[in-house]
């Protein structure tokens, strides 16, 4: 039996549902979702393997300009680890949102210029259209815009239209031997995941309260054969952010602790023992060598 086997780099502007797609994909939790803009920082690769044929993507952080608020250190490496998933992709998802093209849109599309695999765009929460007549012309519209492989409006968080979708990105996978077992879901550990949940409820319950300069570094990532104990510091920038994020009486850091702990152990099939602390970190968030202890390396 021949084998097809291919990257799919899915890339777009914050905010526009590229983590909510690749979950919807692969059917399982692999990226952090939150209604906060670029809630994604890092390349997140998702192996789905179908019989034959192994899509393996790449979801990356939100491509978006360098304002005069947004030009730290943090910022650049999420615009560099999304351009730098473009590299040597066998095809390319752009996803935007329905009826709307913004100037972070046009940035990401004149990134796409110099990109030689075809690019597929996917038109995502088109559930939330009013008027579905005004689809047609926008599909045509922004379609114009590009040579593009296919246009394809979907829903990532409820399902429509993604299974075409797949449809026309395996036209675009070469043949191949697959790079990774057929169970094999993320090329991230345990440890990276953990992270990133805590991360994910931090933002989810503090996103209009705390600032996203705000990081999670694993301290302990111990197994024992019926529970996994883990220790995370969460990292603020300043004195302020740490109260809010500690709440009265510690209520805020225990609902924190208490929904990551749940998700981790749904992920990992295990008890898992989760201990918390908040630490202040000045200006971490524009510091390349502390990025980089964090894993956040910018070369």
């Amino acid at each position: 039996m021949t084998q097809t086997c291919g990257f799919v780099a899915i890339v777009g502007r914050p905010n526009v549902g590229k983590s909510t797609l690749m979950n919807r994909i692969l059917g399982q939790k692999i990226s952090i979702t939150s209604r906060r803009p670029q809630t994604t920082r890092h390349q997140v690769m998702g192996i789905k393997t179908e019989d034959d044929v192994q899509f393996i993507y790449v979801d990356t952080p939100g491509i978006h300009i360098l304002a005069k608020d947004r030009n730290k250190a943090i910022n650049r490496f999420m615009n560099h680890a999304a351009v730098q998933a473009l590299h040597d992709v066998d095809c390319v998802v752009f996803l935007i949102d329905r009826t709307r093209w913004s100037d972070e849109d046009q940035v990401v599309l004149q990134r796409l210029e110099h990109v030689d695999a075809p690019v597929i765009l996917a038109v995502n929460k088109v559930d939330r259209l009013n008027d579905k007549a005004s689809l047609l012309p926008w599909l045509a519209e922004v379609g114009a815009r590009r040579e593009f492989a296919a246009v394809v409006p979907i829903s990532a968080k409820h399902g429509s239209n993604v299974p075409e979708l797949e449809t026309e990105i395996a036209r675009h996978l070469p043949e191949g031997i697959h790079h990774f077992p057929e169970d094999q879901v993320t090329d991230r550990s345990q440890r990276f995941l953990a992270s990133e949940l805590v991360r994910e409820k931090v933002m989810r319950q503090l996103g209009d309260e705390l600032p996203y300069q705000m990081a999670v570094e694993i301290e302990e990532f111990r197994e024992e054969p019926r529970v996994t104990h883990i220790s995370a510091l969460i990292l603020v920038e300043r004195q302020g952010q740490k109260k809010i994020l500690i709440g009265e009486n510690g209520e805020r850091i225990k609902s924190i602790g208490r929904e990551a702990r749940l998700d981790m152990e749904r992920a990992f099939g295990t008890k898992v023992m989760l201990n918390l602390w908040v630490k202040v970190k000045r200006g971490w968030s524009d510091d390349e060598r502390a990025l980089k202890s964090l894993g956040y390396d910018l070369d």
